[in-house]
């Protein structure tokens, strides 16, 4: 029972740095996709922590609390779009880890990734870009912001990688070891 209540303490703080993050990216300007981007990757904890349906419960509630407490609604947005991300990956590597005979998940696993991403991305520039950039856009502007949010998202995948593994992974041992 303990244990219980400790882990849902620590959903609960989650969320609220979650929340805290979404606010500061429309606070820092300078800093707005870092702020998004760390704010996504609770999702991502607490999937792995506490499965797939907290894991959405989670998102949901992150993205509906942006929406009642953050004052730039487009960023709480790019926070649904960026926590959908990650609840999807986790979502496809439970997919694949659960097939036993499914030959080079990586392989697989990679492929889901990127039309995860492309999915949720190329509707918003291709069909909505003039939501972003504030008026009319070139074609160039838009077919260049294309190639742009891939390398974006090869950085943002390494970088959740690299926090579920290298930092999470220390926190996770110091604060669950019991």
């Amino acid at each position: 029972m303990h244990l219980k209540a400790k882990r849902a303490a620590f959903g609960g703080l989650l969320l609220a740095m979650t929340v805290i993050f979404m606010f500061l990216g429309s606070v820092i300007e300078t800093n707005t996709l870092f702020l998004l981007a760390a704010a996504s990757f609770f999702v991502g904890v607490v999937f792995r922590e506490f499965g797939q349906m907290t894991g959405l419960a989670f998102y949901l509630s992150a993205v509906l609390l942006g929406f009642l407490l953050a004052p730039n609604k487009l960023y709480v947005i790019t926070f649904a779009g960026m926590g959908f991300y990650i609840w999807g990956r986790e979502f496809i590597w439970k997919i694949l880890e659960r097939s036993a005979g499914v030959k080079r998940k990586m392989q697989w696993y990679r492929l889901a990734k990127v039309i995860l991403f492309n999915g949720l991305y190329l509707p918003l520039i291709l069909g909505y870009g003039e939501l972003f950039f504030g008026g009319e856009i070139s074609e160039w502007l838009r077919y260049s912001s294309v190639l742009a949010g891939q390398v974006i998202f090869a950085l943002y995948d390494k970088a959740y990688d690299y926090v579920q593994l290298q930092i999470w992974g220390k926190i996770r041992n110091r604060l669950f070891s019991e």
